[in-house]
């Protein structure tokens, strides 16, 4: 007997992460990557988080750090997150924060909780990665969000009505968004929340990106729009913003949030309890530390590096791509996306590079829910210098320059 014979219909939908495989390249020593859309390891805030570790294995929390601990989160850790929402205009309070193990664990609770097969969630064409990887084990069917294209509310329930199941909710990555670095627009934000009420739907905000803007002028999170047009009540509100340390402090911590009215968190606190009762005590506790007294000088450095390294990686596309292939401009983050002829496939580019070029990226198609976008590629340049980055984007260039003239 193979136990595969017996799995659920839903493990059909779980694939492999491309990226997940693509990270094992970093050990090769040769390989220029911009891959992985990582953190740069030696930005981390290494001493803050020995001594918040220290304090909390020594200090007066030993026992609470090492013992089981409450499913909503660490309380001081909270009280922090909630200020931190109420300075970027969500009034929140610390009860309408859910720690979770960093917010792909967030994503996987959402789809849990609003997708039943055949249900339709609306999604960026490309989106998130992981996020579908995150939905795809509830059976969803996808939809293309575009929020200011001509198609009204009626029309998306329509289709997912004639699909066999309900629309449940929108899910967008607003600022400097994985995989295209791209921004949404305030009118964009807008129209999903008029979207969203037309349809009775729930918004997911993906702000894994927001505190790392380098240009521009920041743009209110949806659920700050949303609770404006409450009047201040977050309770009425139907955006769930998700947040993460993994991009700032940590990654490897695994700490995240929720930030949603409370039917929601107390729904989500059902589905932690069931799953790993809470996330990890000693770890949160670190994170609350660090952040209260590093936070912010932590963010202006990591800003800086990354802007500089954008701003190489642009310089270097300009200077070595050839005619025909386009790629976006962010305003923050850590993501550039290139288009190209439709004559190239980004999977066949890859295999090439790193054979011949040694240069890893990841090919676009992945992010799209129907598999299209072969002719896209996704560029991180959170961890490689200036000048691995201008060495690697020459090579690169000179590779898609011999395939556009095969």
């Amino acid at each position: 007997m193979s136990l595969q014979e017996i799995f659920a219909t839903r493990a059909n939908r779980m694939k492999a992460s491309e990226i997940r495989e693509l990270l094992k390249l970093l050990d090769q020593p040769d390989i220029i990557s911009f891959a992985g859309g990582i953190p740069d390891p030696d930005l981390f805030p290494k001493t803050a988080f020995q001594d918040a570790f220290a304090e909390a294995l020594n200090g007066p929390m030993a026992a609470q750090g090492l013992q089981y601990s409450t499913s909503e989160g660490h309380k001081p850790l909270r009280v922090w997150i909630a200020a931190q929402m109420q300075a970027i205009g969500i009034p929140a309070t610390p009860d309408n924060i859910l720690i979770t193990s960093g917010s792909q664990q967030a994503l996987d609770y959402l789809g849990k909780l609003f997708l039943s097969p055949g249900d339709t969630a609306l999604v960026g064409w490309p989106t998130y990665l992981g996020a579908l990887g995150a939905f795809n084990a509830y059976e969803p069917r996808y939809d293309k969000l575009d929020p200011l294209s001509n198609r009204s509310g009626a029309d998306y329930t329509a289709a997912a009505k004639e699909a066999g199941g309900a629309a449940k909710f929108a899910y967008l990555s607003v600022d400097f968004a994985n995989p295209t670095g791209a921004t949404v627009s305030r009118a964009a934000r807008e129209r999903v929340i008029d979207l969203a009420e037309e349809m009775d739907i729930a918004v997911i905000e993906d702000a894994a990106y927001q505190s790392l803007r380098f240009d521009g002028d920041a743009i209110p999170p949806i659920l700050a729009l949303e609770a404006e047009r409450r009047n201040g009540d977050l309770e009425a509100c139907r955006t769930i913003y998700c947040g993460s340390f993994s991009k700032t402090l940590s990654p490897g911590l695994r700490v995240g949030w929720v930030c949603a009215a409370m039917p929601v968190i107390s729904q989500l606190v059902l589905m932690k309890q069931a799953a790993d009762l809470h996330s990890a005590t000693l770890n949160q506790i670190a994170v609350a530390s660090v952040a209260e007294q590093h936070f912010d000088s932590h963010i202006d450095t990591i800003r800086s590096a990354y802007r500089a390294r954008r701003d190489a990686m642009l310089e270097a596309l300009q200077a070595h791509m050839p005619d025909g292939v386009s790629w976006t401009k962010p305003e923050g983050g850590m993501f550039i996306w290139v288009t190209l002829p439709d004559t190239l496939d980004g999977a066949d580019l890859l295999k090439q590079s790193l054979e011949s070029e040694r240069v890893a990226f990841v090919p676009g198609h992945a992010f799209f829910a129907d598999g299209s976008g072969r002719n896209t590629l996704r560029l991180s340049y959170s961890t490689s210098t200036e000048g691995k980055i201008a060495e690697g984007i020459a090579r690169l260039g000179q590779l898609i320059t011999r395939a556009l003239n095969g």
